[in-house]
């Protein structure tokens, strides 16, 4: 009995294996969020909860860019799995550019907070604040390595590494930031309605 695999079965293994370490990697930051989320909702309770604070606009125009970059993303696999390379890339450098944007506005966002006379951190602080700066912070820390795996996979597009029977990376890449996508969306829709 032949115990060799051919490459497509070695790939679709290496690929089964990536993908389920990648879903155990977003159970343990879902868990994260969640504890996160808990905190946030008993500290309601407490005398010094701002009732009176809004989510700045910013972090309205993020969403809808997270949720473009999800899209673009999706494309780019969807492109690539026809062997477009040139619309690959294409889809890949926008959601780059979306990916930074949205970084961009979440710092704008911190800007309008501050700028409003709230604080994250000292005297002048306040808990709703701190959590949401926790929350957010937490997020664009994980968001900054989905960026991060997005430069690696548009280099090795431009070097010629995926096509249409090989992108996992691609679809690795896909998976994190849909994932990314859900979760602030999660995090908008908690912040503004339990806030």
């Amino acid at each position: 009995m032949d115990t060799m695999m051919t490459k497509e079965e070695y790939q679709s293994r290496t690929g089964k294996s990536y993908k389920l370490i990648l879903l155990f990697a977003m159970v343990s930051m879902t868990m994260m969020f969640a504890g996160l989320t808990s905190a946030f909702v008993v500290s309601k309770s407490r005398v010094d909860w701002l009732k009176n604070f809004e989510l700045p606009v910013a972090f309205f125009a993020s969403t809808l860019v997270i949720v473009a970059c999800s899209l673009t993303f999706h494309l780019a696999k969807k492109s690539i799995q026809k062997d477009q390379q040139k619309t690959t890339m294409q889809w890949l450098l926008l959601t780059m550019i979306l990916g930074i944007s949205f970084v961009v506005l979440q710092f704008v966002g911190f800007g309008e907070i501050v700028a409003n006379g709230f604080y994250f951190t000292g005297p002048a602080s306040s808990i709703t604040t701190t959590f949401l700066y926790i929350v957010t912070v937490m997020h664009l820390l994980h968001l900054a390595g989905g960026l991060v795996s997005l430069l690696i996979i548009i280099y090795n597009h431009y070097k010629q590494k995926y096509s249409a029977t090989q992108y996992l990376g691609i679809e690795l890449g896909v998976m994190y930031w849909h994932f990314l996508d859900v979760l602030w969306v999660y995090l908008f829709l908690f912040l503004y309605f339990f806030k």
